[in-house]
């Protein structure tokens, strides 16, 4: 598998896709990670789990998120400047289970060049975590900071 071009303003367009690389999430993941940062009982306690809103174990939406970015980070969309990150809007339509393979589908939807800074813009992506049955988890569209080459 060869590495993408890294990308600037100039070289994206509204519509180009990216598809990122997989990855499966572990029921201990999910747990080590609602301990440290989401504690949970639907995120630590399958009996909890199950008698929760969720049915059973369900990982931290933020866990989510934070796999969402890696997938992004190291094989999703090749930014070349890096993916700055200047807010962006989060949705978490169903929960990421243990043994989810999860990947990322990431669409440029706005490219809005910036008028006080001609070398760079905001690009809005809009950046859908897909499980393995093709069941969106996630969708973030976020606004991202993006340079041009230099002169």
């Amino acid at each position: 598998m060869t590495a993408s071009p890294a990308l600037y303003l100039e070289d994206i367009s509204v519509g180009q896709r990216f598809r990122s690389a997989s990855y499966q999430i572990t029921e201990q993941e999910i747990k080590t990670f609602a301990r440290q940062f989401d504690p949970q009982p639907f995120h630590l306690d399958e009996a909890a789990a199950r008698a929760s809103v969720f049915g059973g174990l369900a990982a931290s939406g933020w866990h989510t998120a934070s796999i969402t970015m890696r997938l992004i980070v190291t094989g999703g969309v090749p930014f070349a400047t890096g993916t700055v990150g200047l807010g962006g809007e989060i949705e978490w339509p169903r929960p990421t289970r243990p043994g989810d393979v999860l990947h990322v589908e990431s669409e440029i939807v706005e490219i809005i060049p910036s008028r006080s800074k001609p070398n760079q813009g905001i690009v809005r992506v809009r950046n859908t975590t897909f499980n393995q049955k093709g069941e969106a988890v996630q969708v973030f569209t976020a606004k991202v900071l993006l340079f041009r080459r230099a002169a």
